[in-house]
């Protein structure tokens, strides 16, 4: 499995982004997919999953905020971010899992929330 995530960038505090992350190859049996982050000195944290069948898991501190989501192929999720924060700015990193509990990471897309 493949993914490639796009649409991080800078922001201004209160300001938007949306991510996106395809997946392709052996995407049979993928079911969860998400978003991790990590902030340079901190380790990598979930911010928001979702299964196959649309069930939502979120961090608490983007409870709100965040909203995943996922295309009616279960091949591209989404992520939008609202009222983004400075302490948002990571590098996020798409993560798909499939039905043998093998882990997929995608190549990890920038986000720096500044004024």
């Amino acid at each position: 499995v493949q993914l490639q995530a796009s649409g991080g960038g800078l922001v201004h505090p209160g300001g938007s982004l949306r991510l996106s992350c395809v997946a392709s190859g052996s995407i049979f049996g993928v079911n969860d997919m998400g978003w991790y982050r990590q902030a340079p000195g901190k380790q990598r944290e979930l911010a928001a999953s979702i299964t196959s069948r649309g069930s939502t898991t979120y961090a608490d501190s983007v409870k709100g905020r965040f909203t995943i989501s996922r295309d009616n192929a279960r091949t591209t999720v989404y992520l939008q971010m609202n009222s983004l924060k400075p302490e948002d700015t990571a590098v996020y990193y798409c993560h798909a899992k499939n039905i043998w509990y093998d882990n997929y990471w995608g190549q990890g897309t920038q986000v720096t929330v500044s004024s």
